[in-house]
């Protein structure tokens, strides 16, 4: 039975390279899955899912205006589809969810996306609220705070390591700009010490 599947974290937690072994998997038992990546996030080059480990894979790539329901359907239609894989999937749409979850009624296709929960100020990205509200099973990634205690948030960070609270939701970054850390200690970085 296909399902809408949102499996989430923090940064660095590793979501890109469990991603790319599961298309590995699939692959290597001979079955075709269909990875879509957010397309202005080009860290990699464009059209690529990478991992901080060294492994990546050429993905198709979604915009803010592409209809991933047709996407889908054009797949299935070149291919015996067997999954969708979508990387940062926070940066969907609620539409675009919605479009994913009737892919999963409709075409019986299973979607895994994997992306961040919350951004650097503690609040949920429109992709993940969504998917925390229609996504059939949910996983959490875990990474770990410099403390040894679970990350749960992440903090921005300028040239100087100076922690922002302030600015646009979307910044595409890596571990110069974001770092992962316990609630505890967001709460201690972004000055909220109640």
């Amino acid at each position: 039975m296909a399902k809408l599947y949102f499996h989430y974290s923090t940064m660095n937690a590793g979501k890109s390279t469990v991603l790319l072994q599961a298309a590995h998997n699939y692959r290597e038992r001979g079955m075709e899955p269909y990875l879509l990546t957010a397309q202005f996030d080009n860290r990699a080059g464009e059209g690529k899912i990478a991992s901080r480990i060294g492994i990546d894979t050429t993905a198709d790539t979604f915009g803010e205006h592409d209809n991933l329901f047709l996407k889908i359907e054009a797949q299935t239609k070149a291919v015996d589809l067997a999954c969708v894989f979508i990387d940062e999937a926070q940066f969907l749409s609620k539409d675009q969810v919605w479009q994913l979850a009737r892919a999963v009624d409709d075409l019986h296709v299973p979607v895994m996306c994997y992306g961040l929960r919350v951004d650097f100020r503690g609040e949920l990205f429109p992709g993940s609220a969504t998917l925390l509200a229609l996504a059939d099973e949910m996983r959490e990634i875990r990474t770990i705070c410099h403390c040894g205690k679970r990350a749960t948030m992440v903090v921005r960070q300028d040239k100087n390591k100076n922690v922002l609270t302030g600015g646009e939701q979307v910044q595409i970054g890596g571990n110069e700009t974001y770092v992962s850390l316990c609630r505890r200690h967001w709460r201690i970085a972004v000055g909220d010490k109640t």
